[in-house]
């Protein structure tokens, strides 16, 4: 794993773009905009790697955006980001929309700090090799590590089994128009 620098974010960004670019929960937050999906991406990566943990494996395959929310302050530099995310990616038209969407999804999360796996991708062409699973193995163990459960939603069913084969279970769902699957390692 290598840490993620300045120089790797608009590589980070592309490997997110690429991957996410047909998600359905992306898309609901986005549409199906790619420059609104890579902007989407770029917010990602300023807040992980501000508030939370942004991975990349050695060859530069798979990346994530971990964020930590109970570490998330306000500043004026978020404040901008977030405008900028109302503007550039989701639009006027949609705020009050994605803001219902993220308060359902939120009322989820444990009350306990946790650790939010935001997006994990792989490069299209070198995926099925275990980069992901190489990459989700070492983020479950850092968490581990820093006593806080793994959080995530997915709106890719095919996924769900990836998560499962790491330990991590299914523990809700929400509808919006599609499933939303509420995943994690958290022990009430």
């Amino acid at each position: 794993m290598v840490k993620a620098a300045h120089e790797t974010r608009k590589m980070i960004i592309d490997i997110l773009t690429l991957a996410f670019a047909e998600n359905k929960s992306v898309q609901a937050v986005c549409g199906a905009n790619i420059r609104r999906v890579r902007r989407l991406m770029a917010y990602g990566y300023d807040n992980c790697a501000a508030f939370g943990r942004v991975y990349l494996t050695e060859d530069h395959s798979a990346c994530a955006l971990v964020l930590f929310p109970d570490r998330k302050r306000t500043s004026l530099k978020t404040i901008l980001w977030d405008l900028k995310l109302v503007v550039k990616v989701i639009g006027l038209t949609k705020l009050f929309r994605v803001l219902k969407r993220e308060s359902v999804i939120k009322s989820h999360h444990p009350k306990a700090p946790f650790s939010y796996l935001w997006f994990i991708g792989v490069d299209p062409s070198t995926q099925g090799r275990g980069k992901g699973s190489a990459l989700l193995d070492i983020i479950i163990e850092d968490a581990a590590v820093a006593n806080r459960p793994v959080y995530l939603e997915t709106s890719t069913i095919e996924n769900i089994a990836f998560y499962k084969k790491h330990g991590l279970e299914v523990t809700g769902e929400v509808q919006f128009g599609y499933k939303l699957f509420l995943i994690n390692n958290y022990r009430k």
